[in-house]
């Protein structure tokens, strides 16, 4: 395997993922790829690693059973990277099918060393940067798995969880109210406002940077502290978040719900 980034600890883990995982699934195993943070750029020491792996078809109980083995051994090895992996396996169908988005995958949580059942990756936002600009493990080239996706489609998911993520944190604040999801929360509606309007995902770094730029300059102190407070997440969830900068984060959030619709109205009568 290539160096799939400047890190050279971290491609370790990598290369003894890939290899584990392709020694346990055989012909089933059809590709490894990066996206997120390391696919788009502006990644540091700090970010996730997301990663996504494709099967050629639904993993069955020997199967799982085998990659959970994989996961906790490879959680156990004596590198912080090891901790900061997060993927999913997708069946090549279902990658390709856009109409199956939203469906359950085997997903490995940050921090987390067991596979559960979720639909995290499992949308037009992560296929759109797996085809363009995923980074290759292992496999054949990502934009011979699927299709471009259109513009229009990816706005419309984007702006869909710009609101339904927005109504769930206004509806139980609670749940976000420490340090690593005050500044988590600030800094993914950059980006995603951002990415709304550009058309194309990019990373919580530029969408800081845009947002500066671009959106009412109140908010530039609020994004300043929320990129600084971004190392060490595993200490700044357990911590509670700034009072003050909590409430600054749920009228942000509700500024940029309201941003993004003001945007898809202009956009739909253009």
């Amino acid at each position: 395997m290539a160096r799939p980034t400047p890190y050279a600890e971290l491609n370790s883990v990598l290369e003894e993922l890939v290899a584990s995982v392709k020694a346990a699934l055989g012909e089933a195993f059809v590709g490894a790829y990066l996206q997120g943070s390391f696919a788009v750029g502006d990644f540091d020491r700090h970010s996730d690693v997301d990663f996504i792996i494709v099967v050629s078809d639904e993993l069955d109980d020997g199967q799982v059973d085998a990659l959970q083995a994989i996961h906790r051994r490879i959680y156990a090895l004596p590198s912080e990277w090891a901790q900061h992996l997060e993927g999913s396996y997708f069946p090549a169908e279902i990658l390709r099918n856009f109409d199956q988005r939203a469906k359950s995958l085997w997903y490995l949580d940050h921090g987390s060393q067991s596979l559960i059942r979720s639909d995290h990756c499992n949308t037009l936002v992560v296929r759109s940067v797996i085809r363009e600009r995923g980074v290759i493990l292992a496999g054949p080239t990502p934009a011979t798995l699927l299709d471009a996706v259109p513009v229009d489609a990816l706005r419309r998911e984007m702006r869909g969880v710009i609101c339904d993520w927005g109504q769930q944190i206004l509806d139980d604040p609670d749940r976000y109210r420490n340090r690593f999801y005050q500044a988590f929360i600030v800094l993914n509606y950059c980006r995603m406002m951002r990415d709304l309007i550009r058309g194309c995902p990019g990373s919580k770094r530029a969408g800081a940077a845009w947002a500066k730029a671009n959106l009412d300059p109140a908010w530039s102190a609020l994004i300043d502290r929320a990129w600084d407070g971004r190392p060490n997440p595993a200490l700044a969830v357990r911590e509670p978040a700034d009072s003050a900068d909590f409430v600054s984060t749920l009228q942000f959030v509700k500024y940029v719900m309201k941003e993004s619709a003001r945007y898809s109205e202009m956009a739909e009568n253009d």
